[in-house]
């Protein structure tokens, strides 16, 4: 197995820029983001439907803002992005990173637990790229980054729901970037493997993640930072060139 690199210095990559980052609060890929963001110079604002997680985060980070919102609710949608606007003058950067996960046999699997993997992961992506679409393209400007999975292009037992989700979320990036490039607006996205995170043990068993980390080259699952430092590129005008495309953060092997 080898070790992760060294943690990276920022280099201005993001100054000046203002960064959402759904899904923010705790351990996961999005406080990453979040604080990797805010390295590169980034004014960043958090949004998490959990309140004091976001809060504990948000002291943590320095952040310049800090939004409640779930993202299945559309009222919590708008008013996440007009709280953005009229406190920071305008959103730069998209990171739609708020998703849910589960584990499922499709046989067994409940309608509620099917829709509730949807509408948080596709659906609450969709929600908030609209919103931020309708003030980016008038102004010209901005960029969106989502977080999916090689679970869109590769099976798992027992997560048909969120395979599918995933799924979704890399054809919205496709058609959202067609639409949103005439106006100079960036929609891409991240395909991450398996980044080892606490809350991660909840939706997937220990057994499954030792098992799915014994398919990764590196023989180690990624730190949560290394995706976050893909997210950073693509919101950065280093990847000025990209749009609709889907980069996998990924070190699996079949």
């Amino acid at each position: 197995m080898t070790q992760p690199p060294s943690y990276p210095l920022g280099h201005a990559l993001l100054d000046g820029k203002t960064v959402l980052v759904t899904a923010a609060a705790g351990t996961g890929i999005g406080f990453a983001t979040a604080k990797r963001c805010a390295e590169e110079g980034a004014r960043v604002v958090l949004s998490d439907r959990h309140e004091r997680r976001l809060a504990e985060s948000a002291d943590e980070l320095g952040a310049a803002l800090a939004v409640p919102c779930d993202v299945t609710k559309e009222d919590d949608v708008q008013r996440l992005f007009d709280t953005v606007e009229r406190e920071t003058g305008g959103l730069d950067v998209l990171v739609n990173n708020a998703g849910l996960g589960g584990t499922a046999a499709l046989m067994e699997m409940t309608d509620e637990q099917w829709q509730a993997i949807i509408d948080v992961t596709l659906n609450g992506t969709f929600r908030c790229t609209r919103a931020a679409l309708r003030r980016m393209v008038p102004r010209g400007a901005g960029v969106i980054v989502n977080n999916a999975s090689v679970l869109g292009w590769r099976a798992q037992v027992g997560q048909a729901h969120y395979a599918a989700a995933k799924a979704g979320v890399m054809a919205l990036t496709r058609c959202a970037a067609l639409e949103a490039a005439p106006a100079g607006v960036r929609v891409n996205a991240v395909s991450p493997s398996l980044a080892m995170h606490p809350f991660l043990s909840k939706a997937i068993d220990q057994d499954t993640l030792d098992e799915l980390v014994t398919r990764e080259a590196f023989g180690r699952s990624a730190e949560p930072w290394e995706v976050a430092n893909v997210i950073v590129f693509l919101a950065s005008d280093y990847s000025s060139y990209m749009t609709g495309e889907v980069v996998s953060v990924s070190s699996q092997h079949p």
